[in-house]
């Protein structure tokens, strides 16, 4: 006999979702909010040539693209996470995300560029990633988190490498983006975060590698 789903299980559900597409229509069209000031604080706009402008932008706008699909990670994690305390720890580092997003938002609008145009589709992927993540069971969700902000970090030190020496406003933001994701990670390990299967973070990685190139241009 196949056991029917109570109503409030799937009442519970439904309001998850809800609350899930309004996170996602907030999180492609308004302006991002951030609770933290910007890091970058009072620091010069360094004066740079149209090439080295350009540069930069691509790589914010990698960044930016980075931190839409974190909210999209976590949030299609949340939503099939079954262990109310890993749900709120994801939906905490998901708000965190979001000052990420938002001071990303504000350098390309000081560089005069803008976001990639594909952000609903890199949210869309991002989402029934997290989504799938979070049905394998909450050890293996959180072990996704810790490789993922290991992955990040990795990437953040690597455009740390490449600014222009002047560019303190956005050398500023990606430090600290890279010290909030180290601590996601931690966090995730010690909330019982498993190691991934191997072929996992590979094939993680060469998703982000496609999803950077195209996102410096696009």
């Amino acid at each position: 006999m196949t056991a029917t789903p109570s109503p409030r299980g799937a009442a519970g559900l439904a309001d998850r979702c809800l609350a899930e597409a309004d996170r996602a229509l907030r999180t492609l069209f308004a302006t991002p909010s951030a609770q933290r000031p910007n890091p970058a604080g009072e620091a010069p706009a360094a004066a740079t040539d149209e090439a080295t402008r350009r540069h930069v932008a691509g790589l914010m706008r990698i960044n930016h693209v980075g931190e839409i699909c974190a909210q999209a990670l976590y949030s299609g994690q949340a939503v099939t996470a079954r262990n109310p305390a890993t749900r709120a720890q994801l939906l905490a580092a998901a708000r965190e995300e979001t000052d990420h997003l938002a001071w990303c938002a504000q350098r390309l609008a000081e560089l005069d560029d803008r976001p990639s145009l594909l952000n609903p589709l890199w949210y869309g992927g991002a989402f029934a990633i997290g989504a799938v993540a979070g049905l394998l069971g909450d050890r293996l969700s959180l072990g996704f988190v810790v490789e993922t902000e290991r992955q990040v970090e990795a990437h953040l030190a690597d455009h740390l490498q490449q600014l222009p020496d002047g560019d303190e406003r956005s050398r500023r933001i990606l430090s600290q983006m890279q010290a909030d994701e180290a601590r996601h990670a931690e966090e995730a390990g010690q909330a019982g975060g498993a190691p991934l299967p191997a072929p996992l973070p590979r094939l993680m990685g060469l998703a982000a590698e496609v999803m950077r190139r195209v996102a410096y241009r696009i």
